[in-house]
């Protein structure tokens, strides 16, 4: 099963994308797309490492996604990427226009080839004012248009908030 889990900063989403793979009761690989460049991005690392379970797997992954994703995928694993955005905004400070669409691109022609259970996690940037900034409004607008393509491919879409959970597509938690 293919899951989106879509939230604002601090609303539950890496928590419940953790219980969910715990659940789920599969090897997990946890697939970190952040690079810790300062000591505030480190703080936030460390707790999630210290949340997840000695027995799950890392790959430290800023770029290429698809080609993780592709090679970790099997059946009766589950693969937990956080997150989506982080991923988005390394390939958006490359300044590299066509390496970002040739990642995006790879991403979502793999997402429904993929064996196995599959949690992608993602920051809900949309929901705001339009940003000031042309940089932020890019970034926004590509969250944005990537949250479609990805949800579309995906059987299970939550949105949470507060901590709570909402289904916007497919089954119940």
């Amino acid at each position: 099963m293919r899951n989106l889990i879509l939230g604002g900063a601090r609303s539950g989403k890496s928590r419940l994308a953790e219980q969910l793979a715990s659940a789920s009761g599969l090897p997990v690989t946890y697939i970190a797309t952040s690079q810790p460049l300062d000591g505030e991005m480190n703080e936030r690392v460390l707790l999630h490492r210290q949340r997840r379970p000695d027995d799950w797997g890392l790959i430290e992954e800023p770029l290429a996604l698809a080609a993780v994703l592709r090679a970790e995928a099997a059946e009766g694993r589950c693969l937990l990427v956080d997150c989506l955005t982080l991923w988005l905004t390394n390939l958006l400070m490359l300044e590299d226009d066509q390496r970002l669409a040739e990642e995006r691109d790879a991403l979502l022609a793999c997402l429904e080839q993929l064996p196995g259970t599959l949690i992608l996690v993602s920051n809900e940037t949309g929901l705001g004012v339009v940003p000031m900034g042309e940089l932020t409004r890019r970034y926004v607008d590509l969250a944005g248009w990537l949250h479609q393509a990805v949800a579309e491919r995906c059987q299970r879409v939550v949105l949470t908030v507060a901590g709570l959970p909402l289904i916007l597509k497919g089954p119940a938690l």
